[in-house]
């Protein structure tokens, strides 16, 4: 099964074509889109802004916020898809697509995880603030902060990402290879 991660002018075409099991959306002021066939049990709504420190005034991504996306994650059961969107489609989305395939694989590599990203979205740039709080609630103990910080650290990567006014809708894939825990130290 896929993770689909997109932006919120096309989640209503992408959820029509994929016909999700779950859709997660992460706005800030934005009104929430109404997704037919998605109630509260289906469709998880997270207001937080996309920043990556804490700001005054602004819905910051923390643990309050984001360990409740987690709990709705869970319930996914990868018999079908699962759709993330924010804004852009490629900070606040990508984050939680990361978080997401990282929740479902506990044994999985997180660099192969964040490479997959990579591979499918040349603005991929997650929000690392999220990803490092999900690392914490998931007691993964650094290594998804450190998979997301080395994909942000592209130049390139950045730089599209900030010039693209949304991403392209992308996926990756629901399961990744395990690797022994004490492989990865």
């Amino acid at each position: 099964m896929k993770i689909w991660v997109s932006s919120l002018d096309k989640v209503h075409v992408i959820a029509a074509r994929t016909r999700p099991e779950r859709v997660v959306s992460l706005l800030g002021a934005t009104p929430f889109p109404d997704i037919p066939g998605y109630d509260e049990g289906r469709h998880h709504r997270l207001e937080v802004d996309d920043i990556r420190q804490p700001e005054d005034g602004r819905a910051t991504p923390n643990a309050a916020r984001i360990e409740p996306m987690i709990e709705f994650l869970k319930r996914w059961r990868r018999e079908e898809p699962l759709l993330v969107h924010c804004w852009a489609g490629i900070s606040r989305s990508t984050a939680t697509a990361f978080v997401a395939a990282c929740l479902h694989n506990p044994e999985a590599d997180e660099s192969d995880i964040a490479a997959a990203i990579a591979h499918a979205s040349p603005t991929a740039y997650p929000n690392t603030l999220i990803v490092s709080i999900a690392d914490d609630i998931l007691g993964r103990r650094g290594r998804m902060a450190d998979a997301a910080a080395a994909l942000c650290a592209d130049e390139a990567r950045k730089t599209r990402a900030i010039a693209a006014e949304t991403g392209e809708p992308f996926f990756i894939p629901a399961h990744f290879d395990a690797r022994k825990i004490e492989d990865r130290g």
